[in-house]
């Protein structure tokens, strides 16, 4: 690429290749072959589609967390059916998504007894974009949504130190005769894998962004992240959202609250151990057998209405370009990935 020097160089990478040199790096910090399997898959998948900020750059926070002994990587999941509808998820301080695959028979089995499944997971570590959550619900013609809270750093309006986590939620929708429409977003202005991404280079933050330690505006991102806080998206509005994700996806799951995140002894662990509610819908009961076509019917009247592009629109652009070409990624960072995956280094 212009403008890169040689240690930095882009190449293209296989992406079932990406995938397997990441479960490899999983598997030398000790998660069991399942759990690196499907973190691997999170974390290309995520590298694939664009999604910079929770694709490899999560790997050191990851390998931090199983070195710490913050995370367990070989947790077994407790999964229990309190309700025909109603499955509570005990992740025993494993990760999320292995957590939710370990549930996926009992989620199916609730969708095809009653039409919904609600899926309650506490003491669970989501490191990762949420639309992965979703979106394989969405391509079997199923609804789904998802909230998840972390660790405290975000303030609500009006607010001086932080109380709530990023809390992202997500949601994906069949459509038919196209993607699935799928929506992950935080209720904070910016991810904080974003704001990351700034202070490695040494990039202002947009205006609005956050605060310092002082609770003053700041837009300097190493302000924010060094006891500093994000701001909620869209003023008193955004805060609300950001208080029900929590109340969603800490208190409910029977998890922990964003500011009850202590990383104790383990210095340098960064998978903040939280709670996560999926509410999967089949939208043909009750008679809508016609919910895709509607969907459809809607998207269309969104762009002829003037707006750019759908929510997931660039995602799947850049999956078609990675499935197609491969993967980019720097030459520096398939480096230390490998050696990560060699010796543990």
């Amino acid at each position: 690429m212009t403008g890169m020097t040689a240690e930095h160089a882009e190449i293209r990478v296989d992406f079932h290749a990406l995938k397997s040199l990441l479960s490899d790096i999983f598997s030398r910090y000790g998660t069991s072959p399942s759990t690196a399997d499907i973190l691997a898959a999170n974390c290309a998948g995520c590298e694939r589609d664009g999604a910079i900020s929770h694709g490899i750059f999560r790997i050191p926070g990851y390998v931090a967390s199983l070195r710490t002994g913050w995370v367990d990587g070989t947790a077994v999941p407790d999964i229990v059916g309190v309700s025909p509808s109603f499955i509570r998820v005990d992740a025993r301080n494993g990760f999320a998504q292995p957590a939710l695959a370990a549930a996926a028979r009992a989620i199916d089995g609730a969708v095809e007894s009653t039409g919904v499944a609600i899926v309650a997971t506490r003491n669970s570590h989501h490191f990762s974009a949420l639309w992965p959550d979703v979106e394989p619900f969405a391509r079997r013609g199923l609804v789904a949504i998802s909230f998840v809270n972390g660790l405290a750093n975000v303030v609500p309006h009006g607010g001086r130190s932080p109380v709530y986590g990023t809390n992202p939620m997500a949601f994906a929708t069949p459509v038919a005769g196209a993607e699935p429409l799928v929506v992950d977003q935080a209720t904070s202005v910016m991810a904080n894998g974003e704001v990351r991404l700034h202070a490695l280079a040494n990039t202002p933050l947009p205006p609005g962004t956050g605060v310092d330690s002082d609770g003053n505006p700041s837009t300097d991102p190493h302000a924010v992240l060094a006891g500093g806080a994000l701001n909620a998206f869209g003023g008193y509005k955004g805060s609300s959202i950001a208080l029900m994700v929590e109340l969603m996806a800490g208190a409910l799951t029977g998890g922990q609250l964003s500011f009850e995140n202590d990383f104790g002894d383990c210095v340098g662990a960064q998978t903040p151990k939280a709670g996560q509610l999926l509410i999967v819908i089949d939208p043909r009961r009750g008679g809508n057998s016609q919910f895709a076509q509607r969907v459809a019917l809607l998207c269309g009247r969104l762009l002829d209405a003037g707006q750019e592009r759908l929510p997931g629109e660039r995602r799947y652009r850049n999956r078609a370009n990675a499935e197609r070409f491969g993967v980019p990624i720097s030459e520096e960072k398939l480096f230390h990935l490998k050696a990560l995956a060699a010796n543990g280094t």
